[in-house]
């Protein structure tokens, strides 16, 4: 079984609420989105067949308990939940971001989904699956990246049909790097009175000129 990898990196989580923890990144090539503001373009096509085999030694040479399954769009390949059950088993804390446009139920349950939730200014917003806000759990986290007040209302709405078993707190809200400031998205938030978290990208703070934050 092989898939096929864009990079496989040790860095530091930026874009979760893990964010903060040294993590090992398993980038997954291809994806069937072409958002307005995607920073990691690169990923579309550019990668190389992995065996199972092979990922999991390469994970485990950075001796880092907490893997992410990125893309890309991981989902795009079918061996994916297969790698993460392989993860799973082995003892990792496995998280997997995805863009939201695939059934996340054929992940392994124990794996944390972060579900990328597309708004208007990505350019994308109709393939979201909205089915997946039952789908998920209590683990799970709904991440909506915000680029307008369009965005901030469209993301405000889409809240209401999240699972209840998702705590308010796993709700993230973020501005697209450099096209609207964290205050004023800051700002809404506390005039709504949401409870929900503002998320920064925290590797793009630490990193502000590298393309990869690796």
């Amino acid at each position: 079984m092989a898939l096929l990898i864009n990079e496989i990196f040790y860095s530091i989580q930026g874009e979760s609420l893990y964010a903060g923890l040294p993590c090992v990144f398993v980038r997954l090539a291809g994806c069937n989105l072409r958002c307005s503001y995607c920073d990691t373009r690169y990923a579309y096509e550019e990668g190389r067949e992995m065996e199972l085999a092979e990922i999991l030694q390469k994970v485990a040479t950075y001796h880092c308990p907490l893997i992410e399954i990125t893309g890309g769009e991981p989902l795009l390949q079918d061996d994916t939940p297969l790698l993460i059950s392989e993860l799973l088993e082995k003892g990792y804390e496995v998280m997997m971001e995805t863009n939201g446009t695939f059934d996340v139920s054929i992940v392994d349950k124990r794996c944390i989904k972060i579900v990328d939730i597309k708004c208007p200014t990505s350019g994308e917003s109709d393939k979201n699956d909205l089915e997946n806000l039952k789908r998920i759990n209590q683990k799970d986290q709904v991440k909506f990246v915000i680029g307008s007040r369009e965005d901030y209302e469209y993301a405000k709405n889409i809240t209401r049909f999240i699972s209840l078993k998702l705590p308010e707190k796993n709700i993230l809200f973020s501005p697209v790097f450099g096209k609207i400031s964290c205050a004023k998205l800051a700002k809404w938030i506390l005039e709504d009175n949401l409870n929900i978290r503002l998320h920064l990208q925290l590797h793009k703070i630490i990193w502000p000129d590298k393309q990869r934050k690796v």
